[in-house]
């Protein structure tokens, strides 16, 4: 190879190399560029907040979500709009009354607000949702209060995402459409959530704008299904009751016992009763019902009465075994089945009588 083929080839080469380190510094440069946008811009928008706050709910990681929700104010805010709810078209309250109600639910804001909010911690935790532990307010109906009720009428659990629609920004504010079906009625529904730049630049979401019209929308559809299902289920109902109140009438008089024990002959009627009439009552009762044709927006009264047979059987059950076998474990294991049966009941009539006061809740556009 000559002199000149030797150069030759040697510009060639080194032009490569510059070309090559060219591309190089450019693509390094781009990459840092991509790093500095990420981290110093893009972490800090709505953007960015709601794509983590995604990923926080489908890794069930509650910490994550608590950093891009502020729940104190998200969960008050739900709560007023929800109380209105409660006995806004109640036309059998004074004003006194409503005023009354409006202070008292005032008071247990703090206890009802937080156990919202340790209820939406345990579903992203555990997937699933779970009233909150504990023997206050809202365990029960303490004070009147079923927060298992209060929970289903905040359609929380009934709610899916579909998809983030449209941001829009306003300086340290934003508010982003959410959409998503209830999963009932399967209505679709656009959420406008109000987000707001923390101290140090991280976006959270505060609390839903139209949170109120929401439920304005759901809460007749609802209904409106809960009253078909009510009347188709009346009959069913009525004639049971009236079994039940004679087999009360036998069991009261069976009871009876002037020493205040029963006799071995009193508990081994009492048990026959039970077994060979009132739980087949019961199991009848509830099959008739399993044949009626639920409407969609009547599905959780459909459980719950469902919930308070299968709760009924399983009390009497252990109280036939206490009395065939004079286990005192059994009646504790009965009493506090029937207890629990007796919160289910009085949630069937709340509903009933909500659905009945409610019949006359405009249809909002």
């Amino acid at each position: 190879m000559d002199d000149y083929t030797w150069q030759k080839k040697l510009r060639q080469r080194r032009i490569r190399q510059h070309r090559n380190l060219f591309f190089g510094c450019l693509l390094l440069a781009a990459g840092i560029g991509t790093a500095v946008w990420y981290f110093l811009f893009y972490t800090r928008t709505p953007e960015y907040a709601l794509h983590q706050l995604n990923t926080a709910i489908e890794q069930h990681d509650a910490d994550a979500f608590k950093r891009y929700v502020n729940l104190e104010v998200l969960s008050s805010r739900a709560y007023d709009d929800l109380t209105v709810d409660l006995f806004a078209y109640d036309s059998t309250l004074t004003p006194q009354t409503k005023v009354m109600f409006e202070k008292f639910y005032i008071l247990i804001k703090p206890q009802l607000s937080g156990g919202m909010e340790q209820a939406a911690l345990t579903r992203i935790s555990s997937g699933a949702w779970s009233l909150p532990e504990g023997t206050d307010i809202l365990k029960g109906r303490q004070l009147g209060i079923d927060f298992e009720r209060f929970l289903e009428r905040s359609q929380l659990r009934n709610t899916t995402f579909v998809r983030i629609g449209a941001i829009t920004h306003d300086g340290t504010t934003a508010t982003a459409d959410i959409d998503i079906i209830e999963d009932y009625t399967q209505t679709p529904f656009t959420l406008q959530l109000v987000m707001e730049q923390a101290a140090d630049g991280h976006w959270q979401v505060s609390y839903i704008k139209n949170y109120r019209q929401y439920l304005d929308t759901i809460s007749p559809l609802q209904n409106n299904d809960i009253a078909t299902y009510i009347n188709a289920t009346q009959g069913i109902v009525d004639a049971s009751n009236s079994s039940f109140e004679d087999y009360q009438h036998q069991f009261q008089q069976m009871a009876k016992a002037k020493s205040g024990r029963l006799s071995a002959q009193q508990a081994k009627s009492l048990a026959a009763l039970l077994e060979n009439h009132v739980i087949p009552a019961l199991k009848k009762r509830q099959q008739k019902l399993d044949e009626i044709e639920v409407p969609v927006g009547a599905q959780y009264l459909a459980r719950q009465r469902q919930q308070s047979t299968e709760t009924t059987i399983k009390a009497w059950q252990h109280f036939i075994k206490g009395l065939r076998e004079n286990k005192p474990a059994e009646f504790d294991t009965a009493e506090t089945l029937h207890k629990q049966e007796l919160a289910i009941d009085l949630r069937v009539q709340d509903i009933i009588r909500h659905t009945a006061i409610s019949k006359n809740i405009p249809n909002l556009p």
